[in-house]
């Protein structure tokens, strides 16, 4: 219920179940456990379900996001996507794997964030990819 109080995101698109470790406006950790009762699963793909790297993408710009949400400053405020550089997966991600999602902030100016984002499942890299965003008011 914290992560829902502090971004917009809701069912099916909330993609963070859990933060396990955050240095607000630095870095933080979090789980999205990846379960056969998503709901892409039905059409990525039925018979050889994968989560779409895209979302594994959004979720690591959530958890980018709620690092961000911290203080009086962002109050009211939401961070959206302005880029996505150096982007590989390396690992499919399938039903029953859980998810750590690893984001450090690596420049916050002017309401315009960059972050360095791994997903990883077990000790294996999944995905990695340079998240630029802008924290924006919340309409």
């Amino acid at each position: 219920m914290e992560i829902q109080k502090k971004i917009p995101h809701r069912y099916p698109f909330l993609l963070v179940d859990k933060i396990l470790e955050m240095e607000a406006g630095k870095s933080a950790v979090g789980i999205k456990n990846v379960t056969i009762n998503e709901p892409f699963f039905q059409g990525h793909f039925p018979q050889m379900p994968i989560m779409p790297g895209v979302l594994i993408v959004e979720a690591l710009a959530q958890v980018a996001g709620l690092t961000c949400v911290v203080g009086e400053e962002s109050e009211g405020k939401i961070g959206v996507f302005t880029g996505i550089d150096n982007c590989k997966f390396r690992k499919q991600v399938g039903p029953g794997d859980i998810l750590r999602l690893e984001v450090t902030i690596t420049a916050f100016r002017r309401g315009i964030g960059k972050a360095e984002g791994k997903a990883y499942v077990g000790e294996e890299l999944a995905c990695s990819a340079n998240l630029t965003f802008a924290m924006v008011e919340q309409k």
